[in-house]
């Protein structure tokens, strides 16, 4: 004997369900627990992707800065974060951080105060951070791979300013999507070198040099403290985009 639930089919000890989809549907009493299952999750997990993908489906050319959320306004890199979120709206490119505070604010604050699109995509942290007042057009996460999505599916280009943990995770996440080609003509650029050279050399000396990376993998990497040169290398890989498209 076999029961069938949707798509699930339960034979044997699997058959002990003594209620139907629609009893349980229809049914106000029991627990609440259920908008708790991985089931009930799938939803919200489909939700934050229609919200995304509806959000951001006319956002123009765009450029995606990550950058830690520790740096302080009167830091150096606060200042350098703002120059670059400029720079990168005169060139006609709207700007997508993690909307946080720190380094992405400053990106947001530069690019709106430039009379560029200031994107922020927040996520639920469990301490309370918030989108920062420079975001013109802001999504909160739930999931980080939603909000991974967004990040990579609008932009033509990643800048990592220095940053922590979350950073990292960003920069390599987005370096294998290259190295793999899921996405292409799409420069990963560091900026800071006092910052990412030894980064940067331990992936030359090290990974490399042992044969974990091909040398046209370590070409994905971008290392400068030039803002005109990073804006150019943005320019130039929209332009290779394009030529493809």
């Amino acid at each position: 004997m076999e029961k069938r639930r949707g798509p699930v089919v339960l034979r044997r000890a699997a058959r002990v369900e003594a209620t139907t989809t629609d009893q349980r549907l229809l049914d106000s009493r029991g627990p609440s627990d259920w908008v708790h299952t991985d089931p009930w999750r799938v939803l919200r997990i489909q939700a934050e992707f229609v919200e995304g993908f509806g959000a951001l489906a006319e956002v123009p050319r765009a450029v995606t800065v990550f950058g830690s959320a520790r740096t302080p306004r009167d830091h150096p890199e606060y200042a350098l974060g703002q120059e670059i979120g400029a720079a990168l709206a005169r060139a006609g490119f709207a700007v997508i951080t993690g909307g946080g505070p720190g380094a992405m604010e400053a990106v947001n604050r530069g690019c709106s105060e430039a009379g560029g699109l200031s994107i922020g995509l927040g996520i639920e942290l469990p301490f309370e951070q918030g989108l920062n007042p420079w975001v013109d057009l802001g999504l909160n996460f739930r999931y980080f791979f939603a909000r991974k999505t967004m990040f990579i599916k609008y932009a033509q280009a990643f800048i990592c300013l220095p940053g922590g943990f979350g950073t990292l995770d960003e920069l390599f996440e987005s370096l294998t999507l290259v190295q793999t080609k899921k996405v292409t003509k799409f420069p990963v650029i560091l900026f800071g070198r006092s910052y990412w050279d030894g980064l940067y050399s331990w992936l030359r000396d090290v990974v490399h040099a042992g044969g974990k990376l091909s040398e046209f993998d370590l070409r994905l990497v971008h290392v400068t403290d030039d803002v005109d040169e990073a804006v150019r290398m943005v320019e130039d890989a929209y332009r290779a985009w394009e030529e493809t498209h």
